[in-house]
C-alpha cells in the first residue's frame, strides 16, 4: 500500500512513514460531511491507496451511515471526484427520503 498526504487538495505520495503518520494525526481529512434527517453522509481523504490492481490510486471515500443505503461506499482518486461523489450520495439519500414521505 502507498501512503499519501494532502497538500491543499492535492494528494502527495510519501515514502517516509513518520512523515505520513505525523500528517495523518493532525491533517484535515474531511472533504464534506452532511446530515440529512437521521442519515450521515461523510466524504474523507483516506491517506492510503485502496486501489487493488491496475488504475489510479483510490484515496477518497464517501460513506452513508443510516437509512436505506446504510454502508453505501464509493472511492475516488481526486478531491474533485470526491466532492461530486458526496453530492451524488446526498441526492441519493434525499430521493429515498422523498419517496418515503410520498408513500406515507
Amino acid at each position: 500500500m502507498s501512503n499519501y498526504i494532502l497538500e491543499g487538495k492535492q494528494p502527495k505520495q510519501v515514502d517516509d512513514i513518520l512523515e505520513w503518520a505525523t500528517w495523518f494525526e493532525t491533517g484535515d481529512r474531511i472533504v464534506e460531511q452532511t446530515q440529512i434527517g437521521g442519515v450521515k453522509i461523510s466524504t474523507v481523504f483516506l491517506g492510503i491507496d485502496y486501489q487493488y490492481g491496475e488504475g489510479e490510486p483510490l484515496l477518497f471515500e464517501t460513506m452513508i451511515f443510516g437509512g436505506d443505503d446504510d454502508e453505501y461506499q464509493e472511492r475516488y482518486s481526486t478531491w474533485d471526484e470526491a466532492v461530486k461523489g458526496h453530492q451524488f450520495a446526498c441526492e441519493k439519500v434525499k430521493e429515498k427520503l422523498n419517496q418515503k414521505n410520498e408513500n406515507t
